[in-house]
């Protein structure tokens, strides 16, 4: 879940080239919206998005017991250390930082998913 467009594009292209299904929400209410419906295996969470930011998401995503086991990777430029504890607070698997590679965000998916060799 992320609202820009470049970042979309990118993680998608990533993604499905991999096979993987991707449904993609544009804000924190699209995104809640979006789990409610159709539980995914995997969130990727950018943190700063408009409205409700990622950590808000995350916090709602982990407090309802039908989404909580769902693994959520953090996607930001954010790297500072407080901001990171923070995700990990709130119940982030993993993070991945800004500027990412396709090797991070498919390693990262495949361990929160538990594949026993990432990519």
């Amino acid at each position: 879940m992320d609202d820009n467009e470049d970042n979309i594009r990118i993680v998608s292209t990533i993604l499905l080239g991999r096979g993987y299904e991707v449904r993609i929400a544009r804000d924190g209410k699209g995104a809640l919206e979006a789990v409610e419906r159709n539980p995914p295996d995997v969130i990727l969470l950018d943190v700063m998005m408009p409205g409700m930011d990622g950590i808000e998401v995350l916090d709602h995503i982990k407090a309802d017991h039908r989404s909580a086991s769902i693994p959520v990777i953090m996607v930001t430029a954010k790297a500072q250390d407080e901001d990171l504890l923070t995700g990990y607070k709130y119940g982030a698997e993993y993070y991945v930082t800004k500027p990412f590679t396709a090797r991070q965000i498919l390693y990262a998916i495949g361990l929160v998913l538990g594949d026993e060799e990432p990519e």
